[in-house]
């Protein structure tokens, strides 16, 4: 990175990069410019990556949406809380547009002038990136940017997935796969205080799960997890992070009453589920995504007040390619993260 450039990659929707440097810019009214010290590499990149719910795949764009950085310039109309040299981070949603109804209510997830980071507007797979002032998150000083930049992302999912249930402290929570959103579940999930049990394929990472705060542990692959689950009383929630319809879908028998399934691993295939395992018992089955800048901010305070910690592979940014094949191919076994040389 000169003075003036940068180095970024780009996109077109055909799931190839290109490298490309940039001229820095000034900043938009209501944006400021960060250098980029770490930005994670998710799942949900593909949107931009492959070209889905793109608009125009062909415009080039840069991925990246768990970016941790330095604020290098300010531009226009920013609020005076935010300066050259402070510490944040930018997540999925891109920050609201104030002049929007859904943000005067407080409703960010609908606002439709709300960009997604790394989609609709470049990210953080490069030296510097541009962002709304809406969309910054003030992160701790004792975060280390490589290792809380996935906390952007994959943290808060998981994190506003159980506090959008409203279990109380006590009640039996389920946490659906150990991989990269579940190692992160299992943690806030004990944090929150719950009982906490984990679900996953055979035996090997019972180990692990208990490691990371799991009370009780189910192989799914020898029993019915829904049963093992009304066994233990019945789980007042259950977060499904495995990307797989199938495994899902025995899940819900596994529900107290009024229990919730809430899904946040996006699978290819549906899930089944029968109506009687939905009326009996008044169960909801809904999706959850991601969350504000605020409550970014809530998140990752507690995260790191609570020891919730990322396990992370990383990449220097000029084997971004190399980065995005290998967290796709799945055999990243939890976050996969760019670094930039800092």
């Amino acid at each position: 990175m000169s003075g003036t450039t940068y180095q970024a990659w780009t996109v077109t929707g055909q799931r190839q990069f290109t490298h490309v440097e940039r001229e820095r810019e000034d900043p938009e009214r209501g944006h400021v410019r960060l250098r980029v010290r770490a930005c994670g590499v998710c799942h949900s990149d593909a949107l931009a990556v492959e070209g889905v719910m793109r608009a125009d795949p062909s415009k080039p764009v840069v991925p990246g949406h768990e970016i941790a950085g330095v604020i290098e310039a300010v531009g226009p109309g920013v609020a005076p809380e935010w300066k050259v040299g402070d510490y944040v981070g930018v997540g999925y949603l891109g920050g609201q547009d104030n002049t929007c109804e859904a943000c005067r209510r407080g409703d960010f997830v609908n606002c439709t002038g709300q960009p997604t980071t790394g989609a609709d507007v470049d990210g953080g797979y490069a030296e510097v990136a541009y962002a709304r002032e809406t969309a910054l998150v003030r992160l701790p000083a004792d975060l280390e940017a490589q290792a809380g930049a996935p906390l952007l992302c994959a943290g808060l999912t998981v994190y506003n997935a159980l506090l959008s249930a409203d279990a109380r402290p006590g009640s039996l929570v389920a946490i659906q796969g150990i991989g990269g959103l579940g190692h992160l579940g299992l943690q806030y999930a004990r944090a929150l205080g719950h009982r906490v049990v984990a679900i996953a394929r055979g035996t090997g990472k019972a180990e692990l799960a208990r490691g990371l705060g799991a009370h009780d542990y189910v192989d799914s692959a020898a029993t019915d997890p829904g049963a093992a689950l009304k066994e233990l009383g019945g789980a007042a929630v259950i977060v499904a992070t495995a990307a797989s319809g199938a495994s899902m879908s025995p899940l819900v028998a596994g529900l107290g009453r009024r229990g919730q399934l809430v899904v946040v691993g996006a699978a290819f295939d549906p899930l089944q589920i029968t109506t009687s395992d939905l009326i009996f018992g008044s169960h909801v089955v809904r999706g959850n995504l991601t969350g504000s800048s605020i409550e970014n901010e809530d998140n990752v305070v507690f995260a790191v007040s609570n020891d919730v910690r990322c396990s992370n592979e990383y990449f220097p940014l000029e084997e971004t390619p190399k980065a995005y094949e290998r967290m796709m191919s799945g055999e990243a076994r939890f976050r996969v993260v760019l670094t930039m040389g800092e």
